[in-house]
């Protein structure tokens, strides 16, 4: 890190602690420390806590599908291969980003994303009017839920895109899915191009189509925010090989304007952090970088170049390893490096970062650092989906190795298990688990939905929530 270009904001820093140290086991309740950080940063803008520190010990489910604490139940909602309500197939696999959306009549509506690549089993099935490429298997799909939980319709929102990972809602309840792929036409039996983002309308899918929002480029995406106030859409690309993904805003030609508004166009800038070409070295929690600088993207359609091999000038441009979620809080974005590996090319090791970017004062915070010397087989490393709870803290979705948890994070820094998935896809004695992936709560906050992406299972969590 350039002390020319870096500076402490604030003594931020806590004493690193293992997982080992904090979640001793499946059962931990709560730990005090499970990253080092500036905590009171990440809840800028939202609800006030009420000073919980988790809700107990997970206990063991009988059925072997998700343990959860004391007071706590489930319900699945839609698992793979069962068919769907409306006909049109099987409920396809590789669940991964969900958002929830408020209905009428106090139904809530889940828009989710299946991760499918040309290898799928179990595609989403192509449906007139919403299908972009038939050799596509990703897609999204919605089900309506009422106010119970019981499911009253499930079907397809958008078919024939590819590796649909995570995405993001906007200011006006539509969910932007993401292409986390460059594959092009041609390329593995596509007869299209693919690596873009599509507006989907889960309360009525031909309203949107299947359009892809090129202006937005095409790269490996994995997750954006919008600015509420300016309408600018941030987005994070998901590129594990180096050179390492960037981090973009998009500047529409027409900001907040509904649905079908991105499709005016815009354009797309990527991060510089002066002095800075990879964030992984950046290690001490509370490193402010000010002055951060957007540079046009030279060809957002990567018609000929990806867009993190393309030529920046000679000041280059900031890249990181796996930059994955991305939300929006008080005035800020916020986006998450799940891990950085100096093995596969990172200039330093981590085992996540959350930064945070103030537009207004252009400056680039790390408030977050998870790791590294840390217990892989425990929770707390390799944060990935993630969002606000009800009570203003936050839901992390793991996706790391050993078991695999949602895990809260109170306002006040302390880190406590929510769930752990129980269902074992390796064998008796090499254990495995599918990730958790889209995290996400209904509209009055009673209900988180989770997804485990495999097998792919939707669960709705109730209970006494504060």
């Amino acid at each position: 890190m350039s002390s020319e270009t870096s500076r402490l904001t604030e003594e931020t820093s806590r004493p690193t602690a293992t997982r080992r140290q904090v979640l001793a086991g499946s059962g931990a309740a709560v730990a005090s420390i499970a990253f080092t950080g500036a905590f009171s940063e990440l809840f800028a803008g939202t609800a006030a806590a009420r000073g919980h520190s988790g809700y107990g010990p997970l206990v063991p489910d009988p059925d072997g599908l998700l343990d959860l604490p004391k007071g706590f139940r489930y319900r699945v909602l839609s698992r793979e291969g069962d068919p769907l309500r409306s006909g049109e197939g099987q409920v396809p696999g590789n669940h991964d980003g969900m958002a929830a959306f408020a209905g009428r009549h106090g139904h809530v509506r889940l828009v989710r994303n299946h991760e499918n690549r040309v290898t799928a089993k179990l595609p989403v099935p192509v449906v007139e009017g919403l299908t972009y490429d038939p050799m596509g298997k990703g897609g999204c799909t919605t089900l309506e839920l009422d106010g119970r939980n019981n499911v009253l319709g499930e079907r397809v929102a958008i078919a024939g895109t590819a590796v649909n990972c995570a995405g993001g809602r906007t200011p006006w309840n539509t969910w932007l899915t993401c292409e986390e792929t460059e594959d092009r036409a041609g390329t593995n039996g596509y007869t299209k191009d693919h690596g873009f983002i599509f507006e989907v309308d889960g309360a009525d899918p031909h309203r949107t189509g299947a359009v892809p929002l090129t202006a937005m480029g095409r790269f490996q995406h994995e997750a954006i925010a919008i600015d509420p106030k300016s309408g600018i859409v941030y987005e994070t690309e998901d590129a594990f090989d180096k050179p390492f993904g960037l981090f973009y805003r998009f500047l529409p030609n027409k900001p907040l304007g509904g649905t079908g508004s991105l499709r005016a166009g815009g354009h797309l800038e990527a991060m510089r952090v002066p002095g800075v070409p990879d964030l992984s070295v950046v290690q001490e929690t509370g490193a402010c970088f000010e002055g951060i600088e957007w540079v046009p993207v030279p060809d957002p359609l990567a018609a000929e170049t990806p867009i993190r091999f393309q030529d920046f000038g000679p000041k280059g441009i900031t890249h990181a390893q796996k930059l994955e979620g991305c939300y929006w809080g008080g005035s800020s974005v916020y986006f998450v490096s799940s891990f950085a590996h100096s093995s596969q090319g990172s200039a330093a090791d981590h085992y996540g970062q959350v930064w945070r970017y103030e537009p207004k004062r252009r400056r680039l915070t790390l408030v977050i650092v998870f790791g590294p010397g840390t217990d892989v087989q425990l929770p707390g490393e390799s944060p990935d989906n993630i969002c606000l709870a009800a009570d203003g803290g936050l839901m992390v979705c793991e996706d790391g190795d050993g078991a695999q948890h949602v895990f809260g994070l109170t306002r006040g820094g302390e880190v406590y298990a929510m769930a752990r998935g129980r269902q074992n896809i390796g064998t008796p004695q090499e254990p495995e688990w599918g990730e958790f992936a889209g995290v996400t709560f209904a509209p009055d906050g009673a209900t988180m939905y989770v997804n485990c992406y495999t097998p792919g299972t939707t669960f709705a969590v109730t209970g006494p929530w504060r």
